[in-house]
């Protein structure tokens, strides 16, 4: 995802010079063709996350298009006030991408876990929240971004994340798109994870369920029509995603359910509290409770 997102980036400064990537004294190795090639569309603001949206924001006010890239942790929490004040209260083109979504930093603790981020961002005025499922719609994604006239919060898994569209992918912002078609449940997920929704369908309907899929690509504006037809054409409603289960893509999904009294079986598997033990990606998510089985077993409960 990350090389996907630089890629695009590339090309939207090389076509105008009002585009312009800052980053808090991270990546700096990742960004060394975009520096080399645009150094003048190109700032370092330092460990100083708030003072970079602010920063941004003022660049939006005299025309420019900020890119403000930085770890999703550091950005969302420690720059909150100036993401409410600066660049969402304002209206500011200023365009946030947050990289190491969910638990992808798995060596690197919870402090650098990004696990709240669509709470907390989700209530922000006049803000487009973007949660890429893969490369290519990260791609898409971004090109969305650049042409919104307003604030837009990219969450960005690292890198090497599988590819699960073909080149005909058809990208609409506040579109769910569904991946797979089933009629005994819906899986309705977001971001990266949605790899691992995936391999635990092959296994689901081996045991002869039949799963549909749904991926939510953008968390603001929120597809509501989506989650209202497979509510009543399925009935039974999983939501998998990398972030608590407080506030993210389950309670958005939740929302609409309550709101339309719709007569489903729903449930959320999500992290609770906090992401606990150490290891690489997968485990992580395994010790979570987000692992492929956990997929499975979540399923399986409901059907029963």
């Amino acid at each position: 995802m990350r090389n996907a997102y630089l890629e695009t980036l590339y090309e939207l400064a090389g076509k105008n010079k009002n585009v312009f990537a800052i980053i808090s004294d991270n990546g700096a190795i990742v960004y060394d063709k975009y520096r080399q090639d645009f150094p003048q569309q190109y700032i370092n603001a330092g460990i100083s996350e708030a003072n970079m949206v602010a920063m941004a924001a003022g660049m939006a006010s005299q025309g420019k298009i900020p890119f403000a890239y930085t770890i999703g942790a550091f950005l969302v929490y420690r720059a909150y006030e100036f993401i409410l004040n600066d660049v969402c209260l304002q209206n500011q083109n200023v365009k946030l991408i947050g990289i190491g979504a969910g638990c992808s930093y798995s060596l690197l603790g919870p402090s650098h876990h990004t696990i709240f981020d669509l709470a907390v961002l989700r209530p922000l005025p006049n803000l487009t929240i973007f949660s890429p499922a893969s490369p290519r719609e990260v791609r898409a994604v971004v090109k969305a971004a650049y042409n919104v006239e307003g604030p837009v919060y990219i969450r960005l898994g690292t890198n090497r994340e599988p590819e699960i569209y073909d080149k005909n992918y058809c990208f609409e912002v506040g579109k769910g798109v569904q991946i797979k078609a089933g009629t005994d449940i819906t899986l309705i997920s977001t971001g990266s994870i949605i790899a691992d929704v995936l391999r635990a369908t092959k296994v689901l309907e081996r045991d002869g369920v039949s799963v549909r899929i749904i991926n939510i690509h953008t968390i603001k504006p929120f597809d509501r029509e989506i989650i209202i037809k497979v509510a009543k054409e399925t009935g039974k409603i999983v939501v998998v995603e990398e972030h608590s289960i407080c506030g993210g893509l389950g309670t958005a999904v939740a929302e609409v359910i309550a709101a339309e009294n719709l007569n489903v079986k729903f449930v959320k598997v999500g992290l609770n509290d906090y992401v606990k033990e150490y290891g690489n990606h997968e485990e992580v998510k395994a010790m979570n409770g987000l692992g492929e089985k956990n997929i499975y077993r979540a399923v399986m409960d409901l059907l029963k």
